[in-house]
């Protein structure tokens, strides 16, 4: 079984799914960034600052802290997760199974931006911490 069918079989809750397109929806990476993590694990140093938008993984120059913690909240809804190596965790992130299925979504209908109400949303569940 490849990866790609394993992800694909995995049944999750509709408001997880929900969730999730919402936050990658209000997320300011671009579809390439997430494309690329299914390939690969992305260090956060290529995604941050100019590296990120010359990559095509920002519309705009983020800041490190900034990219880092809008992935570490990718990470808290499920899309993401960091890499580890011999050693333990890395600066590099790689899609879920989740991630992985949203993205595929996204390929086959692309992506509508996100509404006022989208980043409200998710502005308020990551305020107050919420996975909902």
């Amino acid at each position: 079984m490849t990866n790609s069918s394993s992800s694909s079989s995995i049944q999750y809750p509709r408001i997880t799914r929900l969730r999730a397109e919402r936050a990658m929806r209000s997320a300011p990476f671009q579809r390439s960034l997430y494309e690329a993590m299914i390939r690969q694990g992305v260090l956060l140093q290529s995604i941050a600052g100019r590296e990120g938008l010359q990559n095509g993984y920002t519309s705009r120059a983020i800041g490190e802290l900034a990219a880092e913690s809008e992935l570490l909240w990718l990470m808290k809804v499920g899309l993401l997760r960091r890499e580890v190596d011999g050693q333990g965790l890395t600066d590099s992130f790689r899609i879920t199974p989740l991630g992985r299925q949203v993205v595929l979504r996204w390929q086959n209908n692309p992506r509508t931006a996100a509404t006022f109400g989208d980043r409200l949303y998710n502005a308020l569940c990551r305020w107050f911490r919420l996975s909902i």
